[in-house]
């Protein structure tokens, strides 16, 4: 499987909660890190490690792929929610 059949692939519902979980922690730490007034050292290092920690979490999670037989029984339906057989 290449890089570019697992991003394109299903993600398992845990991991897409876990990759926005991540998306929001980098974003945070984006506009800490990026705002035009002085901050202590303690929170511009905090937003740096949340910095490195989101973004990690958040590449990690969506290449996250079901398994093909766990992909053909789980079916998803239009409200985003997941169903199995």
């Amino acid at each position: 499987m290449t890089i570019k059949e697992r991003y394109q692939s299903k993600t398992p519902r845990f991991f897409k909660k876990l990759r926005n979980i991540g998306l929001g922690i980098t974003a945070v730490a984006g506009a800490l890190l990026t705002a035009p007034v002085a901050l202590p050292a303690l929170v511009v290092s905090v937003a740096g490690y949340g910095l490195a920690v989101g973004t990690a979490v958040s590449a990690v999670s969506q290449v996250v792929t079901k398994a093909d037989d766990q992909a053909a029984e789980v079916l998803d339906d239009p409200k985003g929610k997941s169903t199995q057989k």
